[in-house]
């Protein structure tokens, strides 16, 4: 079997197994961080609860999946420390989900490890070269029609992960 030549690759290809590359070094470097217990689909729901407390339908909906699904990764999240839920103040019956020290920290660590793959990057093609490569993304994400999703935290959990 002969070798594959990078730059022959089309583009969904690259984007797809760089994506994934990246995914499972920052979740490596999540490891070492000491959140060992964190997972990719982790990250789909801490995007939701950055600038606001859902209830867990409302995640679900957020998410794309079952309400069901949607408890048990709380459930999850929640005995591993990263989110609590609280009674809403304004219905005693409904639950928010909110961030823990510990779930904002790993919020942070996984920036720290995305911005460093960055940096890396830049440094190897250069402040125009990241420009362009951020540019060329940015209109394939409108392209694919993501990019509203993306500018509003909105990004459903892709469905193998469901």
């Amino acid at each position: 079997m002969g070798d594959v030549a990078l730059e022959g690759l089309d583009i969904p290809t690259l984007v797809m197994l760089t994506g994934e590359a990246v995914s499972a070094k920052v979740i490596e470097q999540m490891h070492a961080a000491g959140f060992a217990d964190i997972r990719p689909a982790h990250g789909f729901v801490f995007q939701h609860l950055i600038d606001r407390n859902p209830t867990v339908g409302e995640l679900a909906e957020q998410l794309g999946m079952t309400q069901q699904g949607a408890s048990k990764l709380v459930v999850e999240l929640e005995s591993l420390g990263y989110v609590t839920r609280n009674a809403d103040p304004a219905d005693r019956r409904a639950r928010r989900i909110t961030l823990t020290e510990r779930g904002t920290a790993c919020i942070t660590t996984a920036r720290r490890a995305r911005a460093k793959s960055q940096a890396a990057l830049a440094r190897r093609l250069g402040e125009p070269g990241l420009a362009a490569l951020t540019a060329g993304l940015v209109a394939f994400a409108e392209q694919l029609g993501i990019a509203e999703a993306v500018r509003h935290r909105t990004v459903k959990l892709p469905p193998h992960e469901r």
